[in-house]
């Protein structure tokens, strides 16, 4: 499931830095270690977007000018869900970055109907290789029209889906399909104007900094339809815990895919 998480914004003119996934995925592990559930401590299928909203752009980052901003948070899980939304509905204020939100509502966006063909756009960068300490490996490009892109992401998303304990061996060997083409226009485009679509990104890891290479952009994938959900609820490529690979519906209307939500507040640190 997937939920868009609204906040009010007290000081309009904010910034937060151009590539603020970090800020984010802190502020989102804080969240879950301050309810003290021992389920979710490290629970890893879950991904979510940059925070949205009307910005301008300066030197020093992204201006936040809108009244409100909102932030997409995606898992399998419900019971997940619920528990980040009443932890993050405990506060009545607080400050990400120098932005100072409010909490105000939430809406459920409906799911798509997955077939073995879906057109996607990147709400996060996707990162096909994972790092390693003071290692080039995670900062390699790889040109995404080439098998190799696709082979990462392959393994990447079999391995957690195997990891997660939702698919039997036999779902697992069935879902050898998987093919991420990516819009060859879109990437020429971007190459005629001398314009990035891979850039680096800093992430944190038990305190550790780790440079990767992230890639934005649309492509479309061939795959099973159990492997379309679950990249389409957990993000496809690696650290998406950390809020990268989450992925939105090419040429979908935001406004006719969403309802109020009331989650459920009935999860709590008392229950472990």
């Amino acid at each position: 499931m997937r939920v868009r998480i609204i906040f009010k914004l007290k000081n309009r003119g904010a910034v937060l830095p151009f590539h603020h996934q970090y800020i984010l995925a802190q502020f989102i592990k804080g969240v879950i270690v301050n309810g003290g559930s021992k389920e979710f401590i490290d629970y890893p299928y879950y991904s979510f977007s940059g925070l949205k909203g009307q910005t301008k752009v300066s030197r020093t980052g992204l201006h936040y000018y809108s009244n409100l901003v909102t932030l997409v948070l995606s898992s399998p899980k419900k019971e997940f869900i619920d528990y980040v939304l009443t932890e993050i509905f405990k506060f009545d204020q607080f400050e990400l970055g120098n932005l100072q939100l409010i909490p105000q509502n939430t809406e459920l966006e409906k799911l798509p109907e997955f077939t073995s063909e879906m057109k996607y756009i990147c709400i996060s960068p996707i990162i096909p290789v994972t790092a390693t300490y003071n290692g080039p490996e995670g900062k390699r490009f790889i040109e995404p029209e080439k098998d190799e892109f696709s082979d990462f992401l392959f393994d990447s998303t079999v391995q957690r889906m195997e990891e997660s304990g939702q698919y039997n061996i036999e779902q697992i060997e069935g879902f050898n399909k998987f093919q991420a083409v990516p819009d060859k226009e879109y990437l020429n485009k971007l190459r005629e104007k001398d314009k990035k679509f891979a850039r680096i990104y800093s992430l944190f890891d038990m305190d550790v900094k780790y440079e990767v290479r992230g890639y934005t952009l649309p492509f479309k994938l061939y795959a099973a339809k159990e492997v379309q959900e679950f990249i389409f609820n957990c993000g496809i490529g690696n650290y998406t815990y950390k809020g990268f690979g989450m992925v939105d519906l090419a040429n979908a209307n935001p406004i006719d895919r969403s309802t109020q939500y009331t989650f459920s507040k009935n999860i709590s640190a008392e229950q472990d």
